[in-house]
Order: C-alpha cells, then structure tokens, then sequence
C-alpha cells in the first residue's frame, strides 16, 4: 500500500511544484561554488558616457571657459567624478571673452566632490603672450586657484628664446608666478648687444 500511496500523491501533485523541486535538487550540487562566485560579483558602475562634449563655463552670463572632449564620462558614486579618457581641450577667456591661456591633455579627472582636476599624459598649456609649459601630471586646486605638479616641467617664454625646466613646481592659477623646484633656466638674447662688454 505504502509504494502504491506514493505514486498517487506524487501523481495528484502540481506539475509546477514537481518542476520547481527538480530544479531546486539540480542547483544545489555546487552551493559552495555558487555563493563564492555570486559573493564575488562586483555591482557595475552607474556611469553616464556622452560622445563629442562641449561644455561653457559661465559666471553672470560671461563665458569664462569652453571646454571640448571625445568623450565624458560621468560617474554616479560617491567620488563624482567627471573623467575624459581621450583628451581633452580646455579655453579660458578675459573679461572681454579674448583667449587667456589653454589646456590640453590626453587624459583629465574632475573631483568636483575634493574641488581637484588632474590633467595627464602629454599636458601643454599655452598662454597668449606665447608662453608654453608642458609636463605630464598637472593638478589645480580650485578653492586656492592654484596648480602643482611632482613631474618634470619645461617652460618656453620670450618667443622661445628662455627655456625654463625643473623636476616639478607650483603655479598661481594664471601661470604668472611659476615655482620650479630643482630649476635650470637657458636665454638666448636677441643679439650680441646684450652681453657685457669685456676688454672693449
């Protein structure tokens, strides 16, 4: 009787739970492997990716900055991070929207979060009185106004008759009062007129 009450119930069962047993004596062969593996996923990134960016930088309807890139990418964490993994441009402008000075790199961060922006990799600034610094690693400090960097720094200025380098420095926001660190500075004069006159 007892075989015979077995088959019965087992009959009188819905397909469905038959079905969702099975699969649950299926899934608990590797229970161990499962959870280590399903402890292990990482939750994606919520991050924003825009293509061919312009942003304007505005302050009581004067542009102050223009800022172009391939692409933006906009993180939704706790960092806030705004991150331009193929270049960027960046233009600041006068009071009379004339251009100031320029920045470019292959590779910038914005901590809007820390007030920091790091730029990277190939970093050329040009002012335009015609003076240019390049360096690799270029950081502002937004609530100072200020930029420091720990790479190598040249400076190009008198249409590049004086080159300045160091092993890193710091700047006012306008890179009109450049600290070098370990400097050396080359001049070449407009002409001889220059040198003093020795034994004339």
């Amino acid at each position: 009787m007892i075989p015979g009450l077995a088959i019965k119930t087992l009959r009188t069962l819905p397909l469905s739970l038959i079905l969702i047993g099975a699969l649950l004596s299926f899934g608990c062969e590797n229970t161990a492997e499962d959870i280590d593996r399903l402890a292990n996923i990482t939750p994606e990134e919520a991050v924003d990716i825009s293509k061919n960016v312009t942003v304007i930088y505005s302050d009581s309807a004067r542009v102050k900055a223009q800022l172009t890139a391939p692409e933006m990418r906009v993180y939704h964490d706790s960092t806030g991070a705004n991150e331009f993994t193929q270049g960027v441009l960046i233009i600041f402008y006068d009071e009379d929207t004339e251009e100031m000075q320029r920045i470019t790199s292959k590779y910038a961060i914005q901590r809007a979060d820390e007030g920091i922006v790091e730029f990277r990799d190939d970093v050329v600034i040009t002012r335009n009185d015609g003076m240019i610094v390049k360096t690799n690693e270029l950081i502002y400090l937004e609530e100072e106004d200020r930029y420091y960097g720990s790479q190598p720094i040249t400076v190009e200025s008198n249409h590049g008759r004086t080159t300045a380098q160091g092993t890193s420095f710091t700047s006012d926001g306008q890179f009109n009062n450049i600290i070098f660190h370990n400097g050396t500075a080359l001049h070449h004069p407009e002409s001889d007129a220059q040198f003093p006159s020795i034994g004339r």
